[in-house]
């Protein structure tokens, strides 16, 4: 997919701003805090994801004013679109003139894989930042998957308060009985989702990786699977098996909500052990292989959109990068546009202030 036009108004620090992307590589440039970063993720909000940056839609509004407009037009492999978000304390969304009940309905229509500094925490921080990426990553290919979560996380939360305010372990018991099936069911789903696409992603990334790294290095992962080893047992008996437990620890102990992903450098684990260029590596690479495993699984070239990617990076890690994304429209943020121009292609835009100068 392509954007032949983005329009912003009231946007952060953005009053008003116009784009006509090219086709290929498009380079945001200017100094720090200029409103680089706030181009990126308004086009990012186009998937139906939250923001990267923000939780509160309010902040996403230009100060003193009541709302903030996102346009675009786009083209994907069927036809040309349009697509528009306006913000106050939430988000509205339609498509093609058509309102929609919510922007999460955008999600695989619009597809983008993301890469900002902050990502690094996929690789360095807990299992929540992995799980994170990997649910936002199969909800851009299926858009269901954000309905198995949400039920999941509701039933969860049931549970929990349950463990926790109840001192009747009877009570207790009989609320696990009439839940369980249902809990147990969306949690094995949500498992073989998560398994479905790793297994896809898992090539990606070791050909990235190992480009990046010029050969040198490896990269693997795993998924481990909370109060199961094994990998193959049903929800239902693992539940069962760590029922006495969560009732003890007043908590649900196990399920898809504790799980990890053990990525390794060379046989060792990243996290623990890796340089923060194996990490930044890492990071890069899980990104655009999210790029591909979306290309693979709808047949739509996702947007890429890399802020600040270039900087920490050596020049034959650049090369790398521009030369496996050249196919792609692309818009990167950076300071200086010199090390991405020399590749010979690009559109520059200069932001200063919020604005185009």
């Amino acid at each position: 997919m392509k954007i032949t036009e983005l329009e912003l108004k009231n946007y952060r620090n953005i009053a008003e701003l116009y784009l006509s992307p090219c086709e290929s590589v498009n380079i945001i440039y200017g100094e720090n805090a200029q409103g680089k970063t706030n181009i990126l993720e308004s086009i990012f909000l186009f998937t139906g994801l939250k923001s990267f940056r923000s939780t509160k839609d309010r902040e996403l509004v230009s100060f003193g004013k009541n709302e903030a407009l996102i346009k675009t037009a786009f083209s994907t492999r069927m036809r040309e679109q349009t697509a528009e978000i306006k913000i106050t304390d939430r988000r509205r969304a339609a498509l093609n003139g058509v309102s929609l009940k919510s922007p999460v309905e955008l999600m695989s229509k619009f597809p983008a894989a993301l890469f900002v500094p902050g990502f690094m925490s996929i690789i360095q921080n807990g299992p929540a930042e992995r799980r994170r990426f990997i649910d936002s990553a199969i909800c851009q290919i299926k858009p269901r998957y954000a309905v198995l979560l949400t039920e999941y996380t509701k039933l969860l939360r049931q549970r929990n308060a349950v463990l926790k305010d109840s001192d009747s372990i009877s009570e207790i018991k009989l609320f696990m009985e009439c839940i369980n099936e249902s809990f147990s069911s969306l949690g094995d789903e949500i498992y073989r989702e998560r398994k479905a696409y790793l297994s896809v992603l898992l090539p990606f990334i070791e050909e990235i990786y190992g480009g990046l790294s010029s050969g040198k290095e490896n990269i693997s992962f795993s998924y481990i699977r909370k109060g199961d080893p094994t990998l193959e047992a049903p929800f239902s008996d693992i539940l069962k098996r760590h029922e006495n437990t969560d009732i003890s620890a007043r908590m649900t102990l196990t399920g898809i909500h504790r799980d990890d992903i053990d990525i390794n450098i060379n046989g060792v684990s990243a996290r623990s052990f890796g340089s923060q260029g194996q990490k930044r590596s890492a990071a890069i690479a899980l990104k655009l292989s999210e790029a591909e495993v979306i290309k693979a699984k709808i047949n739509e070239d996702p947007l890429i959109l890399l802020d600040d990617v270039m900087s920490e990076l050596d020049t034959a890690r650049q090369d790398y990068i521009l030369n496996h994304i050249r196919d792609k429209q692309v818009f990167i943020t950076c300071c200086d546009p010199a090390s991405i121009l020399r590749m010979g292609e690009g559109k520059t835009f200069n932001i200063s202030d919020g604005r185009l100068i």
